[in-house]
């Protein structure tokens, strides 16, 4: 048997209850989760941690955590299922929230089946090779792969709806759940002649009255199906993310009391606010230690992430898709399914991602072990360097000056010149044109100074071509819009929602313009030999009824979007994408399953990235991080830092380049070509590498590192971000070294001048070539000293094992 296959144990509680239990273990990953399914109930997460030594004791952990009755309440005390309802003692917030013709249903789910089962689909990389091997030799398929899993079928026949519940736990411990709701139809002992009536006894009336009731009272409408993970008692902490534009993934923290906690996001993406993970763990947990569980939402649209306790229950933590009323109606099993575009049956929740660990770090690695596995082409190998026009040239587009900022891109070793917006229609500002994906000829006219003439010219340097969209958005002064009002998401005909940026919203929901930017884009691909394209996304999708659809779109909208995706990737094997969304407004795994880049933050000030890099970080690896080099003083934020730290923050992630070259001078140019030299001879490892960050008292300092994965050797980034608590900085700790291996500890090449940078008026002993030797226990416990930097600087410095 394998080490990981699931595990099933049958018995009997002490009242008599049958009991199945279902164990999911990683032992390789060192997590394991168990469930118990009583009599004909729901399941409940009874174990999620470290495996255990005898998993059949999971039988035994039924009459070990049931609750007792106590006084005012129901018969049996809440103990919450995997979807708690009020048939099970729930009264917190509706977790399942279905309706017929308006009216809630109470359901109460039977079990049907229990089966073992867990599959990784295949991942788009599929359609270029079979498999992929990175830096150590180690070989990712990219076809489908078993995993641990368990999905569990339940009916509640009286009301008419089925539920498939499905659980399955990753290679690298990311655990992932997700339900599927199907609409019966006949709700059981519906009289004769109303087999599509409402389980209500009115509905016969309603439907003999009105013989379109009927078809009416058959739908069943979704409004909401939250997921939950519980907590162990001492997860008494929650840490979620906000944030604005340009000031994504900041941290806050409060405790985890009765009541409930919700970050819910109704802007049509995750958006600048969306906690990515929210975390519970004991008080005070860090990076490095502290017990502690996340969850995610996979999902690009509308969702909602919680944390909830009744006096009754410990902790759950959970979370799932936002629908507006109406959004997602099921027809009867087998009853006009296929007739119509939005003719279902059926409705799949996202995948609701857990992650358990002994502080972030762990819990990140899983997460990352996940996305890797999605991507294996991708991770083989380290990124390719990036040079993004937006923030050189804006919207003044031509080929004299495009051209020659390649010539400096390629000289600094740039390997990808990407030309952003304001290439097509009328877009030379952004109040026009947008939407209208034809090649301008007022700024790239045909013949040798046309887009393609540009596209030649890139890729005859050998570097690849990437080319900006926006393909939800348009202006209303577009063509696309003059032709076709009505394929604006819109409240009403006569009214459109309140604009951003001077754009509305795309209805690719509606066929005909699903085609018309799935085509324009297809052949664009084509046509420039696009290898690379930055998918943008600036206005919140607020008010979003389609007059396609007669109902609100984002769900609907959201699977447009994957399809276009997808129909691009299976077209033209090999290209890639990058889901920016007026910078890090929509990171998620839903769009990580087919984008292969995100854009953190519009903000590339080094200062604010710190910390956004290194929240994004706790859900995305750094190698799929658009983590870029700009000008200074910031474009966003008018701080003037150190060339230094500017290419020290985007040194670890997507290292790329949003700088005017032309403007620069040789000695900044040659700076930054060292700079990307030394990235390009470690980047195959980032792409594998775990990512670590060190917890420090004081706020001034941050350090964080790639490690790689037999622990043979590090690279750390010391950043010293204000004035610190202790003048010089106190020794760091340096996470994720072998405890029991020696490390010989010294400068990064490029860090090794400190001048300018720090402000010691001594040598520090250990920074020079050769560095210190110190065991992985002692870097990991009492640290070393870094430099003594001024405000707004970084270096970097290296650990590696002596054999």
């Amino acid at each position: 048997m394998a080490k990981n296959e699931p595990l099933t144990f049958t018995g009997t509680a002490a009242d008599g209850t049958r009991l199945t239990a279902v164990y999911l273990a990683q032992p390789a990953a060192n997590v394991a989760l168990g469930l118990i399914v009583a009599g004909d109930e729901l399941p409940r997460i009874v174990h999620w941690g470290r495996p255990l030594a005898n998993p059949e004791t999971l039988l035994d952990s039924y009459d070990a955590l049931k609750p007792q009755r106590v006084s005012g309440a129901l018969d049996n005390t809440a103990w919450p299922s995997v979807l708690p309802t009020q048939s099970e003692s729930w009264i917190g917030e509706p977790r399942v929230v279905l309706r017929r013709a308006g009216i809630e249903l109470f359901p109460k789910f039977t079990v049907t089946n229990i089966e073992a089962d867990g599959m990784l689909d295949a991942s788009l990389d599929a359609v270029s090779a079979e498999s992929y091997t990175d830096v150590t030799g180690h070989t990712r398929a990219t076809g489908p792969a078993r995993v641990p899993g368990v999905v569990v079928s339940a009916e509640d026949k009286e009301n008419g709806i089925a539920l498939e519940w499905r659980l399955e736990l990753m290679d690298g411990g990311l655990a992932r759940q997700k339900a599927t709701v199907i609409n019966l139809g006949a709700p059981e002992g519906a009289p004769a002649g109303a087999a599509e009536d409402a389980p209500a006894g009115a509905a016969s009336a309603a439907s003999a009255a009105d013989p379109t009731a009927a078809v009416s009272l058959a739908n069943l409408e979704v409004g909401k199906i939250e997921l939950g993970f519980p907590v162990p008692e001492l997860a008494g902490e929650i840490l979620t993310t906000t944030g604005h534009h340009l000031r994504e993934r900041s941290p806050q923290r409060q405790p985890l009391t009765i009541g409930r906690f919700e970050k819910p996001q109704l802007a049509g993406r995750p958006d600048f606010d969306a906690s990515l993970l929210l975390t519970a763990g004991v008080p005070g947990f860090g990076f490095e230690h502290g017990e502690a569980y996340s969850v995610h939402v996979g999902w690009s649209g509308n969702s909602v992430l919680s944390a909830e306790r009744l006096p009754y229950t410990q902790g759950i933590i959970g979370g799932g898709e936002l629908l507006f009323g109406g959004e997602v109606t099921l027809v009867p099993q087998g009853a006009g399914e296929g007739e119509g575009r939005d003719a279902q049956s059926s409705y799949a929740t996202p995948w609701l991602f857990g992650s358990f660990g002994d502080g972030l770090n762990e819990i990140a690695a899983r997460f990352h072990a996940y996305v890797r596995s999605r991507h294996p082409r991708l991770f083989s190998h380290g990124r390719p360097v990036i040079l993004n026009t937006w923030e050189a040239v804006y919207f003044d587009h031509n080929f004299d000056t495009l051209a020659a900022l390649a010539d400096k891109a390629a000289a600094s070793g740039v390997e990808r010149f990407v030309v952003d917006d304001g290439w097509f229609g009328s877009r030379r500002d952004d109040t026009s044109g947008l939407g209208d994906w034809q090649i301008s000829q007022d700024v790239w006219p045909d013949g040798d100074k046309s887009l393609k003439a540009l596209a030649d010219y890139v890729h005859g340097k050998g570097m690849q071509f990437g080319l900006w969209f926006e393909p939800e958005m348009v202006n209303i002064d577009s063509e696309v819009v003059r032709a076709h009002p009505d394929w604006i998401l819109s409240p009403t005909a006569g009214r459109l929602p309140m604009q951003g940026r001077s754009q509305q919203v795309l209805d690719l929901t509606n066929p005909a313009a699903f085609d018309y930017v799935f085509g324009a884009m297809d052949a664009l691909v084509g046509e420039l030999k696009i290898d690379y394209i930055k998918w943008d996304h600036n206005k919140l999708v607020t008010e979003p009824g389609s007059r396609y659809s007669g109902r609100p779109a984002v769900h609907a909208q959201t699977l447009a979007v994957y399809e276009i995706f997808k129909g691009l990737k299976r077209n033209h094997p090999g290209l890639e994408i990058e889901s920016c969304s007026s910078g890090g407004g929509r990171v998620d795994l839903g769009i990580l399953e087919y984008a292969d880049r995100i854009w953190a933050s519009d903000c590339v000030d080094p200062v604010e990235r710190a910390d956004i890099q290194r929240y994004t970080s706790l859900l995305v690896p750094p190698a799929m991080m658009g983590e870029h080099v700009g000008a200074s003083p910031a474009h966003s934020t008018q701080r003037a830092t150190s060339q230094e730290l500017r290419m020290a923050m985007a040194f670890f992630g997507h290292m790329g380049i949003e700088w005017n070259l032309l403007k620069e001078p040789e000695d900044a140019l040659a700076k930054l070509a060292v700079w990307v030299a030394e990235f390009k001879k470690h980047r195959d490892w980032f792409a594998i590498d775990t990512c670590v960050h060190a917890d420090a008292n004081d706020p001034a300092v941050r350090v964080d590192g790639m490690v790689m994965p037999s622990r043979d050797a590090a690279i750390y980034r010391f950043t010293q971000l204000t004035t610190g608590q202790t003048y010089p900085a106190a020794p760091v700790r340096l996470p994720g070294l072998d405890p029991d291996r020696r490390y010989r500890v010294s400068p990064l090449d490029p860090s090794l001048d400190l001048t300018g940078l720090g402000n010691g008026q001594s040598t520090l002993g250990w920074w020079n070539e050769e560095g210190v030797v110190m065991t992985g226990e002692a870097l990991q416990r009492y640290g070393i000293r870094p430099p003594s930097l001024h405000p707004q600087q970084a270096v970097l410095f290296k650990a590696v094992a002596l054999s």
